[in-house]
């Protein structure tokens, strides 16, 4: 077996914008000549954790691979650790962890040359974080080596502040990055293979408000680039998608359709104390422009929250009748965790710990049911999937779907049958 020396561990933790920074950090330690391995069991040198601090559970599964990797990496190889988790820890616990290398929100870029050095000079701990997010920070990409899709990452940073939020004091104020860079990256990426490009962000709906353009407008020029085979974009706020995004979206003829709208709640009361910026009136009226106007089999996935301050029974059953009202398809449930900082943790109304998991259950249940009514529409129909690993990928509606064929083909083919979590399909071209 391969002694190690040479390969880095890295492990991404969060949202696809984190993704983004883990493939150019994956990119840059391939261009230091070091293998890259997502598996532990696998004998490597080095590591670099992406972290993530959305929620408590976040934290602590941050914390126990930090444990665990430094246990596997003795005491001579490096571990470097960046990202939302790291941007708030306290140094001397970042340290007493076991970590060498603390980067943070910015500064990825410094992260693989950092490593490199202290792999060939010993191990000390440095501190690379910075406070000053007000700049963009550049982070490209020329080939993927983590995913099949390549996840672009376009915005950083939030002024929204939700109520239960702490990402905006991890990330900063809002940042785009200039189209120019943008187009430029897509176009290396296809000319080095990628069938799908997902544009990422911590607020991608007001991407461009910084600097005097608009997520509309990249869309367009998005569009013209020769070669693109598929388009999506990460998570959206509902509030972001007026009419002249909705009409770039269906006027893109790589745009695939699905959407992830997070709904969080479906109680207006609720909604309001988590300063959300919409009703969910007005949720369902952007679910119904949706299917309007680029297509009515458009999948709307989402996000709730169970079990926020001064969530009663009601509130919740609203939430339930609005996931009917949208149409979703897939659902992703989550309790309601305090965070520190947020005007939501000394809210009054708390939720019993009961309480948060029987709604989760009751949401989870709720959103099974939808997105298998949504999938089964599509059995006995053709479908394209990009096969990304092992036989297994997504259709354009981002259904996961089994079918023969190599890593990063796209290929025809026609849905057998849906088993509860994805379609199987027999290839037909």
């Amino acid at each position: 077996m391969d002694s190690g020396k040479g390969t880095t561990y890295i492990h991404v933790f969060g949202c696809r914008a984190s993704l983004s920074e883990g493939e150019f950090i994956a990119g840059m330690m391939k261009s230091y000549g070091h293998d890259v391995t997502e598996d532990l069991t696998r004998e490597f040198s080095s590591a670099v954790i992406v972290t993530c601090s959305v929620t408590h559970e976040a934290d602590r599964k941050c914390r126990n691979l930090i444990r665990r990797v430094r246990k596997i990496l003795g005491a001579e190889g490096v571990l470097a650790v960046c990202g939302c988790w790291a941007q708030g820890v306290d140094a001397n616990s970042a340290r007493d962890l076991g970590v060498d290398i603390l980067g943070g929100s910015k500064g990825k870029n410094l992260i693989p040359s950092a490593v490199i050095n202290m792999s060939e000079n010993g191990r000390k701990f440095l501190d690379l974080r910075t406070h000053d997010m007000s700049q963009w920070e550049e982070l490209p990409l020329n080939s993927t080596v983590l995913h099949s899709r390549a996840f672009v990452k376009i915005q950083d940073g939030c002024n929204h502040f939700c109520t239960y939020c702490i990402i905006p004091f991890l990330r900063g104020k809002p940042v785009s990055r200039p189209i120019e860079n943008i187009i430029a990256e897509i176009n290396r990426l296809i000319d080095n293979g990628t069938k799908e490009i997902i544009f990422t962000g911590i607020h991608l709906g007001i991407y461009g408000k910084d600097i005097d353009t608009s997520l509309a407008d990249l869309i367009r020029k998005v569009s013209r680039v020769d070669g693109l085979k598929r388009l999506r974009l990460g998570s959206i706020e509902p509030f972001s998608l007026d009419d002249e995004l909705i009409n770039a979206l269906a006027e893109c003829k790589a745009f695939c359709h699905h959407l992830h709208l997070p709904l969080q709640s479906g109680d207006d009361d609720i909604l309001g104390r988590m300063r959300r910026g919409y009703t969910s009136a007005e949720f369902v009226k952007v679910c119904d422009n949706l299917r309007e106007k680029i297509s009515g089999d458009i999948h709307i996935s989402s996000d709730i929250l169970t079990g926020f301050p001064g969530e009663s029974d009601t509130a919740f059953n609203n939430t339930l009748d609005v996931m009917k009202a949208s149409g979703f398809g897939r659902v992703h449930v989550f309790p309601y965790s305090a965070r520190k900082g947020t005007l939501a943790a000394n809210m009054a109304g708390q939720v019993s710990h009961s309480a948060k998991i029987e709604r989760v259950a009751r949401a989870i249940s709720l959103g099974r049911e939808m997105f298998r009514d949504y999938a089964q529409k599509f059995v006995g129909t053709e479908a394209e999937i990009l096969i990304e690993r092992d036989n297994k990928g997504h259709t354009r509606n981002y259904i996961e779907a089994v079918c023969s064929g190599n890593d990063n083909e796209i290929v025809k083919a026609e849905v057998i049958r849906f088993d509860g979590n994805r379609l199987e399909c027999l290839r037909r071209d």
